[in-house]
This record gives C-alpha cells, structure tokens and sequence, in this order.
C-alpha cells in the first residue's frame, strides 16, 4: 500500500498542498513549527477518522476557515482509491470514495492503513492508562474496521449513562443504559483480549531484537473479574459488576466498570514497565510496541504505511539502525526531521524541504 498524491486544503499550516509522491522512503525535513507534522496528521486521520494528536476536530481546520479536506490517492493490490474527507469545525464530516459520497465516513476505514512511531509514543509507557487504551482501540479499528461502531456506541451508552448517574435518575432509567454499556463494553473487552494474543508473541521478539537483557510480555487489567473473549460472559460479568457497585456509582456520580476502566499492562522481566524501566527500556518497549503493531499487519497480510515521525533524534545508533531496516521493508515511508543530520548516514529516499506549510522537493 502507498499514497500516490495527497492534497490538503484548510488543514492545520496548510491553505493548500499538492505532494505527488512516490514507494519507497519520503523523507520531509524542517524545524518545529514549519508543518511537517500535520502531513503525517492528515495521513492518520484517514486511517483512524481522528487525530492521533488531539481529541478534537477543531483545531485541524485552518483559522478562519470552517472546513478543511484532506485528499488522497491510494494504490493498493493493483486497485486504486481516491479518499477525500471534509473535516468540519461545527457540524458532521463527510466523505467520498472515488468521488461518490458515502454515508458514512467509517466507510473509509480500512482503505488507508498506518503505523505510526512519535516521540510520543513514550507515553504509551509512562502515561496514563487512557493512552494504552487508545493505541489497543487504534490498532483494533484498523484490523477490524467494523469495531469503529461498537466503539462509538459504547462511548455514547457510557456518556449518557453518566449524566443519569449526575442527575440522580431512578433506577428504571438506568437500566435500558446499564444493558448498553454491558453489551458494547463485552464486546470491545473480547476484541481487545483477541488483539492482545495476536500481539503478544511479535511484541515478545520485537522487543528480543532490541534488547537481549529481559524479557517483555503483555497483561490486561480489567473492571470485571476474568475478562474473556467471549462477548456474552463479558456482558453478564459488568451486568453482575454493576448491581454490586450500584450504591457507589451513585455516590460518585460515574460509571465504575467496563472497557473505560481498564488498562493495557507492560511488564519488563517480573516488574511493570510504569516505574521500573529506564529512560532506555522504556524507548525500547514502546518502540516495540510498534514494531509488533507493523509485523500484525504483515502477518495478516496487509502492507501499511510506516511512519516515523521525528524519532530519529530520539533514538541511539543501534536503534536507529534497528528502525532503519524495518522501515526498508514497508512499501511506503514517511520520515520527518528537523535537520538533514537526525537521519542515518545510509538512508535513501525521496526528500522534501518543508518551510512554512510549503514543501518542496530537495
């Protein structure tokens, strides 16, 4: 898979981009601030239909405009697509493929695939749980584009459920919201738990090529005792949760149980990797993480788009090194740098000079 031409209009720095590119490595070089980030922006929001930097729409829409699209021609199994989206500050998205609306812009998902490394990827390790629950939900959209839906509808049964909660509404009201949260949230549990299984064994060997020293393996802390794969036990468990903590709830006015409270755990030998690794470690874990995110895709026979996003300058020689080879082997790479010197003496690749939202080839 590779993006053949993207365009930009109204997107972030950018009043309008017209990039041609090409297989291969493109490499985009500028300072902090030019605009070389949003280009990888623009990309993920068409695999994700969200930014990978941000919750919310608004600021991706140029100041003063009411609406951005972001273009993109896809190549992909000798079939190509042309994606457009219309992100909207104050009203719905709407999107086409090869120029026909869709009624909804989750039709897009699947078309355009990424994986993406950042220097905030160490917040997958040190951060809060909600950022290891957001990587398991990209990753899971991505491979199983349907999951989008149950994702969005558990959001909403759980947001309305809270604000029953907030006001103190009798239990008759509760109860269509409580069997909501407990159908989606079964759901997205058992889909999270299938992810974390195929991950595990290449997040394992990616972290071995990286580092030698200990072994890394994955867990999952859940809200409900003995999560499954099985949707409907799932259900019943956080049905059985709630009346038991019903009196809690109440007190605190939010939803105490379901995929919401849970967390991804990362342990480095027999110790979590929160509080435990070193600045090193955790690179090595997080980048792992990633590694093993592209390696599923593979497996499954995908081939996506690999994105390294001003890591370089993060990252020691053998590191360096390490991500290099991967990134040969992806049909299509983006790399952004601040200076032509944060890349490997032995890169090639298609080069961009990017200076104040304008881009130009080197």
């Amino acid at each position: 898979m590779f993006v053949s031409h993207l365009s930009l209009a109204d997107f972030r720095s950018y009043s309008s981009l017209e990039l041609s590119l090409k297989p291969g490595q493109n490499i985009f070089i500028g300072e902090n601030g030019e605009g070389k980030t949003n280009i990888i922006e623009a990309l993920m929001y068409l695999a994700l239909l969200s930014s990978h930097r941000i919750s919310s729409d608004q600021p991706l829409v140029k100041l003063g405009s009411e609406r951005a699209y972001v273009r993109a021609k896809v190549e992909s199994d000798e079939r190509t697509s042309l994606v457009e989206l219309e992100i909207n500050a104050a009203k719905a998205n709407r999107a086409k493929v090869n120029q026909n609306p869709v009624r909804s812009q989750k039709e897009l998902l699947g078309i355009v695939k990424c994986i993406c490394f950042s220097p905030e990827d160490l917040d997958l390790v040190r951060g809060d749980p909600s950022e290891r629950r957001s990587f398991l939900d990209q990753l899971l959209i991505q491979r199983s584009p349907r999951l989008a839906g149950v994702i969005a509808d558990y959001d909403r049964a759980l947001k309305q459920r809270n604000s029953l909660l907030k006001s103190r509404a009798p239990q008759s009201s509760l109860e269509p919201w409580n069997e909501h949260l407990a159908n989606f949230g079964g759901e997205l549990i058992a889909g999270r738990l299938a992810l974390i299984a195929d991950l595990e064994p290449v997040f394992q060997n990616s972290y071995k090529n990286l580092s030698e020293k200990k072994s890394a393996r994955l867990g999952y802390k859940s809200s409900i005792t003995e999560p499954t794969t099985n949707k409907e036990l799932n259900k019943n468990k956080i049905l059985e949760t709630i009346n038991e903590i019903t009196n809690q709830e109440r007190e605190r006015g939010i939803s105490l149980v379901g995929p919401h409270r849970d967390d991804l755990l990362l342990f480095l030998g027999d110790h979590p990797v929160k509080g435990y690794a070193s600045h090193g470690e955790s690179w090595s874990i997080a980048l792992a993480l990633r590694l093993a995110s592209y390696q599923l895709f593979i497996n499954d026979g995908e081939k996506p788009i690999l994105i390294l996003d001003d890591v370089f300058s993060e990252l020691d020689e053998g590191r360096r090194e390490k991500l290099l080879a991967i990134s040969n082997t992806a049909e299509q790479t983006f790399i952004t740098v601040a200076v032509a010197n944060d890349l490997p003496n032995q890169i090639t690749g298609n080069k961009y000079k990017v200076t104040s939202g304008k881009v130009a080839a080197i």
